[in-house]
């Protein structure tokens, strides 16, 4: 029997970009996982995106549970106030953590790191390790290039053109709301549960 689904995982940035929509995209997300009483599941900062995805939430009567590892609670100023909040020994576990706690992953504007947990949770689901649904929230374009880069590799015969179908791209919170609220999950146990 499918289950509605319940947590919704957040891959953004510890930082706000150069783009103002950045910020009022991750406000807006926030927003939806709050008034539709789903869980965030983040990387417990209250810098940057991620901080503003997770005021969001809360402002909007959404639970949330933040994962961060003990090296960044300064440097990511960690948000305490979560419904919960899990301290990891490393960046590893923090992915596990978090990967095994959500339904869907959404991937918005981020860095070096927003890009190790896409492709980190991306080569899992091509070895079959899961499938659940993975998103790359397009914000005024700012994934084309990795978009690209990952056509190049297909073309390069360096990826097998399936890898394609196993992200979703959209560009804009209005995109995502149909595939979080109207898509159940039907996740199967997988090897990180």
């Amino acid at each position: 029997m499918e289950q509605s689904l319940r947590s919704v995982c957040v891959f953004c940035g510890s930082r706000f970009g150069n783009d103002p929509q950045y910020t009022l995209v991750a406000q807006e997300l926030g927003k939806l996982i709050g008034i539709n009483g789903l869980r965030l599941v983040y990387g417990a900062g209250d810098v940057g995106l991620m901080g503003e995805i997770a005021k969001a939430t809360q402002e909007n009567g959404g639970k949330i549970l933040g994962v961060i590892p003990n090296h960044l609670l300064k440097l990511e100023v960690a948000k305490t106030d979560l419904d919960t909040f899990i301290v990891t020994e490393n960046m590893h576990e923090r992915k596990k953590v978090m990967f095994s706690n959500s339904d869907i992953i959404v991937v918005m504007p981020g860095g070096v790191g927003t890009l190790e947990e896409f492709f980190e949770v991306l080569t899992w689901k091509q070895l079959g390790l899961h499938t659940k649904d993975i998103i790359l929230l397009n914000v005024e374009g700012f994934w084309n290039n990795l978009v690209g880069l990952i056509e190049g590799l297909v073309e390069s015969k360096f990826a097998n053109k399936k890898i394609l179908s196993q992200f979703i791209v959209v560009n804009s919170v209005k995109e995502l709301t149909t595939i979080i609220l109207e898509k159940p999950s039907n996740q199967k146990p997988t090897l990180f549960s």
